[in-house]
């Protein structure tokens, strides 16, 4: 394909970001790179965001569009279900699926940022530009102002603007500022509840302490802690606490206080955390917020990707996989329409929009489930009972794995016919404890509600 005449401008070199300006590096474009902050491969971690990240099959697609899905697969640890840590009780696995080969995987956020601006640095369509913070966007005349680490600015025309710069946008601020020409509406709502990561280190002989193939969870009912696997052996251990109140961060002020909390809440998990107090008093908290806002783009000049446009919390595991899937159907509308960006812009939105807001809904849903009702006997019946189904019956999916597993449905149709089965299940699975069911019969029941 012929070299475009206009280099196109993506600010925000984060996984969105990277993983965008490569496809459209492929696809001939020249394209600009900005990122405000240093270069992630060379210094040291950014707070505040998390370490590593759960990868599914939306993610995967994206990055075999790029080539890359085979370089990332030995950096992946699959994690086959969740591994649920009562109070007082034996730990249980929650198988993800009743699919074999169906599973999520551990990845960690720096080594496939790096993975991407590797591949993006070697092709010769991309310049690369790290420390060069986006003060302004000219929305309509594809314009923006970067100020460099020594306070120097420039001023960089493109044929279009992809904002790819996070939850925290420049590129949406420009277009608040503007909020009556575009008809922009925003809105930020957070959790009562943050965040904070730990660690458990490597076993003395290298290797994992707990279950390596499973993502862990400690339900407390208003609080819990989550682990994932590194691959060095290691856990990145979240623990979610309200702000204030009751077993909340406010609390816990003290080693004394830190240290008695986890020992009567988590005490099979103190034993694996040798640096507990230390780390928990000295790492950030970090807030958890849903982003929505409407519309995507200004003028046929500006997009909003990723973050910038639907950041959501994490408890789906879907944020990266929702801004890779962004990237995967902006190069379908590619193959549509061309270099015809305000089409191209307003089609996007329009499909778009009613997905991310499905994904941004079932991630507080989701949140409130992992918390509160995965040690629930109910629960873990219809679990259990979901789980049957799907090893039974081919064309049964759970909720979870039409969000997960099946990258062809879209988010809102995933959402809509889950909550559809979540509902008949929680009823069918509420009315006795019995274990011993009619699957066919279930089946054809369930069929039924979805359908109707």
């Amino acid at each position: 394909m012929a070299e475009m005449d206009q280099p196109l401008l993506v600010i925000g070199a984060g996984l969105c970001g990277s993983l965008l300006a490569l496809r459209l590096a492929q696809r001939g474009h020249r394209v600009l790179l900005h990122e405000r902050r240093p270069d992630p491969r060379i210094g040291p971690v950014v707070g505040g965001r998390s370490i590593n990240l759960a990868l599914s099959n939306r993610g995967l697609k994206a990055l075999g569009m790029v080539g890359l899905e085979g370089a990332i697969r030995p950096e992946c640890i699959p994690m086959t279900g969740r591994m649920v840590h009562p109070l007082g009780g034996q730990a249980v696995l929650a198988p993800y699926s009743g699919r074999s080969g169906e599973y999520i995987n551990s990845v960690s956020r720096g080594g496939l940022n790096a993975l991407l601006l590797e591949a993006a640095e070697r092709h010769p369509n991309i310049t690369l530009r790290f420390e060069s913070d986006c003060l302004e966007v000219d929305l309509g005349q594809a314009k923006a102002v970067f100020q460099n680490a020594g306070g120097g600015k420039e001023t960089v025309e493109a044929g279009a603007i992809f904002g790819t710069d996070g939850a925290g946008s420049a590129v949406r601020r420009s277009m608040l500022g503007q909020t009556n020409a575009l008809l922009f509406n925003y809105s930020q709502q957070f959790l009562s509840h943050g965040y904070k990561e730990l660690h458990i280190p490597p076993a003395e002989d290298g290797g994992f302490r707990i279950e390596q193939h499973a993502l862990h969870i400690w339900p407390r009912g208003t609080y819990m802690v989550i682990a994932l696997p590194n691959m060095d052996g290691s856990f990145t251990v979240t623990v979610f606490l309200p702000f204030e109140g009751d077993n909340s961060f406010t609390e816990l002020a003290t080693p004394e206080q830190v240290l008695a909390f986890f020992q009567k809440q988590f005490p099979d998990l103190v034993p694996h955390m040798p640096d507990l107090a230390g780390d928990f008093l000295k790492n950030p908290t970090g807030s958890l917020g849903t982003v929505k806002c409407y519309p995507w783009q200004a003028y046929g000049k500006t997009l909003l990707l990723g973050d910038a446009a639907h950041a959501i919390v994490p408890f789906y595991g879907q944020g990266m996989n929702a801004s890779f899937e962004d990237v995967s159907e902006l190069d379908g509308l590619l193959d549509e329409h061309g270099s015809d960006w305000p089409t191209i812009f307003k089609t996007f939105q329009q499909r778009r929009k009613p997905d991310t807001d499905a994904i941004a809904d079932l991630a507080v849903d989701n949140f409130y489930e992992m918390r509160d009702h995965v040690a629930n006997p109910q629960f873990m019946r219809k679990r259990r009972l979901e789980t049957l189904l799907e090893q039974h019956f081919p064309t049964y999916f759970s909720k979870y794995s039409l969000v997960t597993f099946r990258e062809d449905v879209p988010y809102a149709q995933a959402m809509r016919q889950g909550r559809d089965q979540d509902a008949f299940l929680m009823d069918y699975c509420a009315q006795d404890d019995q274990t011993d069911w009619d699957l066919a019969d279930v089946y054809g029941r369930l069929k039924t509600v979805v359908n109707s």
